[in-house]
């Protein structure tokens, strides 16, 4: 195990979150999603016009049950920094599920792959929250030369034992659990249901303003309405456990350790899905990282505190361009204060 390098930690005040809408660009309404084709599925992806030219690329992957959506915030506060696109992972959002049902992290990952090799986009500064966390991690492992950097928010990486509040996540990778999920929400008010999973990903979903819940009841509405959700979730729940079990070079602490890329972590206190005791764990496994903790924040610090992560983030790109910049650069000849700078570093 490399060690701690180059981490800091930064703790937030509380911060009111956006009035912007989820899913939504500030003249209002919500973004078109262009059909990309790869392999053995077709996914959705969200561009966010950058806001001018030359910008280096960024690719956005959600969590469990999450979309394209939960990266709108954040990319609008990063199109003067990133030619950012998003995508839904097979089965998610608006990609209809695999044509071989493979749901793994693995079969995730190579989605994401198949995205980039064909786009040409890479390498890219790639995001990833929860699922899409360990999907960037196993991606950035195995392919460096598709990752500039990696920003990890809440990042599922192998927690055992989970903390008791992300159980009943982890029951949905049990056969028959989801019909019985099924049964028990029958006839619930959408509303009540979803108002349960804002609970259980937010810090405060108090902060969350009248016309987002609107937005976000409405996609919830419509996401459960399609035949194959439960199905994708449990088998995706299936991945993620398998994933949490593995040994020898798959298993994804493993992988966190061969990560060259700089990786910034972001973890929330109020986390109910991904523990912040972890932050520890994947400072020192991630050979270059830095940490923010978001004391208010839940398990999606991108969507409760987007100004946060993207200040955040920026450090990181200005970082990794002038570490580009120096090695680029002929070496200048050492001066006694570099020499006595380095003395001093022991």
């Amino acid at each position: 195990m490399s060690g701690l390098r180059e981490m800091s930690e930064s703790v937030v005040p509380e911060a009111a979150i956006p009035d912007v809408a989820e899913g939504e660009v500030a003249g209002g309404g919500l973004r078109a999603l262009e059909p990309v084709s790869v392999p053995g599925c077709a996914l959705s992806v969200e561009a966010v016009a950058p806001e001018r030219d030359g910008l280096p690329p960024a690719v956005f992957v959600h969590g469990l049950g999450g979309s394209t959506q939960n990266w709108s915030l954040l990319m609008d506060r990063l199109a003067g920094d990133v030619d950012g696109h998003a995508v839904d992972l097979p089965g998610f959002g608006q990609s209809p599920p695999p044509d071989d049902a493979d749901l793994s992290v693995s079969a995730h990952m190579r989605a994401v792959v198949d995205y980039l090799e064909l786009s040409g986009r890479g390498p890219v500064h790639l995001f990833g929250n929860s699922l899409g966390g360990a999907v960037a991690t196993r991606l950035a492992a195995l392919r460096p030369d598709l990752v500039r950097s990696l920003t990890l928010i809440s990042p599922a990486l192998p927690e055992l034992p989970p903390q008791p509040t992300a159980l009943p996540t982890g029951l949905l990778a049990m056969p028959g659990v989801p019909a019985v999920f099924g049964k028990l929400t029958k006839g619930q008010p959408v509303e009540q249901q979803t108002e349960a999973l804002l609970d259980l990903c937010y810090g405060d979903p108090g902060l969350i303003d009248a016309e987002r819940r609107r937005q976000m009841v409405a996609e919830y509405q419509r996401r459960m309405a399609l035949p194959y959700s439960m199905d994708v979730l449990a088998r995706t729940a299936r991945g993620i456990v398998r994933a949490y079990t593995e040994r020898g070079p798959q298993a994804l602490w493993r992988q966190a350790e061969q990560v060259t890329a700089p990786v910034l972590l972001v973890y929330g206190l109020r986390d109910k899905l991904v523990s912040y005791r972890m932050a520890r764990r994947a400072g020192l496994a991630f050979r270059d990282s830095r940490l923010l903790v978001l004391p208010e924040a839940g398990h999606v610090a991108m969507m409760e505190y987007p100004d946060l992560v993207a200040g955040q983030f920026r450090e990181l790109l200005a970082e990794t361009a002038g570490a580009a910049g120096a090695s680029a650069a002929p070496a200048a000849p050492a001066t006694a204060a570099t020499a006595s700078a380095a003395a001093a570093r022991g």
